[in-house]
């Protein structure tokens, strides 16, 4: 270690740094806005705030950028009560942000929005918050200890949510809006993406950027679709977004793109059925694949996919009949049926996925049994038991004859 860091490091630790000239500083922590040297000759205090303003504009005027910064916060300190507190809160993040700290720029900015909502710089200071935002938007790396570290869209995103929230009638909160969505799009969040572009079409629907906001929609929405999304309504969401916009903004400039991604989701979903058929003709379910098949030349009637789709389906005609393809009521399954067309369809849905490696799992054909009831006889040896026949009614009553041995009546 130097003489000279050892010395910085000692003056640090003491709380008091050597400025040139012989001047000394304290070493100010804040929270917004880190590290500061403070308390150089130039920085007393004076007894107005008329005064204090005079002095530190003409410390600005001079270059002593530091040093104007110092003169402006001390007036904010001393009488942050006057009426000259909004501008010299404005000049702190004027300086900040003219000497490319941008980060405590806009804080300083977002201070004058929270402590002075009437002030009449309020639409300057929008601005400002504005342009800084776009700055981390487009890749401006955040700073620790002045030192450049790494872009972060998330800073991006807070920085126009603070907008939105602080001036949501501006004429920058339908654009900080949209941003919010571009800096979630651009995390690779689509949800919250879509979601922040639904804001501005419900928030701002007269506005120039709704347009945009609305196309963004079904662009996000196409994203997610050519990514792998194991959403089955992905490709019909965006779809919906894009006729959507085209009926409702026929005079943008970005409608012949609408119609550009329409097309693309189209074809997206035509290979899918197509693909389904295929598969469910290999696997000799045709009543399947001719559903899946007509499925192609509906969504895409001339293609060379329907081409396809319509000569399988005349050549499986052939094959099989037009009987033996027509959809229709299907016998009832069994509990074993069942549970193998459900192994079949997870067998498809789990090979099927962009990030499946491995054999394909063989799926053991059904052994159906036949319904159970009482076996026919077919031969007289095969006969059981019949059963007893049951005795015949009794016959007539005989006549009784008198016991002689018993008194008898008198006649």
């Amino acid at each position: 270690m130097s003489r000279r860091t050892l010395a910085l490091t000692l003056s640090l630790a003491a709380g008091v740094v050597l400025l040139p000239g012989g001047a000394q500083g304290a070493v100010v922590y804040r929270s917004n806005e880190g590290w500061t040297v403070e308390g150089d000759a130039g920085s007393q205090v004076e007894g107005s705030a008329a005064e204090q303003m005079r002095k530190a504009e003409t410390l600005e005027s001079e270059g002593k950028t530091d040093a104007a910064l110092d003169a402006y916060r001390a007036l904010l300190k001393r009488y942050g009560g006057s009426v000259l507190a909004p501008k010299a809160q404005l000049k702190v993040g004027m300086l900040l942000e003219r000497t490319r700290r941008f980060d405590k720029a806009y804080q300083a900015y977002e201070t004058y929005l929270t402590k002075y909502p009437r002030a009449d710089d309020f639409d300057v200071v929008v601005e400002s918050m504005f342009k800084i935002g776009q700055l981390f938007l487009e890749g401006e790396k955040r700073r620790v200890l002045g030192v450049p570290i790494s872009a972060s869209m998330e800073r991006a995103q807070e920085m126009f949510t603070g907008i939105v929230k602080r001036a949501p009638f501006s004429k920058w909160a339908p654009l900080a809006q949209f941003n919010i969505g571009q800096s979630l799009e651009k995390q690779d969040k689509f949800p919250e993406a879509i979601a922040a572009y639904q804001q501005v079409v419900a928030r701002y629907p007269n506005d120039a950027i709704a347009d945009d906001a609305l196309y963004q929609i079904g662009y996000v929405r196409l994203r997610e679709h050519q990514g792998g999304s194991y959403d089955p309504a992905s490709a019909q969401k965006a779809r919906e977004s894009f006729e959507d916009f085209i009926n409702r903004y026929p005079d943008s400039e970005k409608v012949a793109q609408a119609r550009e991604n329409l097309k693309n989701v189209e074809g997206k979903q035509t290979q899918g059925s197509l693909q389904i058929a295929k598969f469910y003709d290999k696997t000799k379910q045709y009543k399947a694949a001719v559903i899946y098949y007509n499925d192609v030349i509906r969504q895409q009637p001339g293609s060379p996919e329907s081409e396809i789709a319509k000569a399988r389906i005349e050549a499986l005609k052939t094959q099989e009949g037009e009987d033996a393809l027509r959809a229709g009521p299907e016998r009832t399954e069994t509990g074993a049926r069942a549970t193998a067309r459900r192994r079949m369809q997870a067998r498809v849905d789990t090979v099927s996925r962009p990030d499946y490696s491995g054999p394909p799992v063989k799926v053991p054909e059904p052994v159906e049994t036949a319904p159970t009831g009482p076996k026919l006889r077919t031969s007289p040896s095969n006969l059981g038991p019949v059963p007893a026949v049951e005795p015949p009614l009794p016959a007539e009553p005989e006549a009784l004859t008198p016991d002689t041995g018993l008194p008898q009546p008198t006649p």
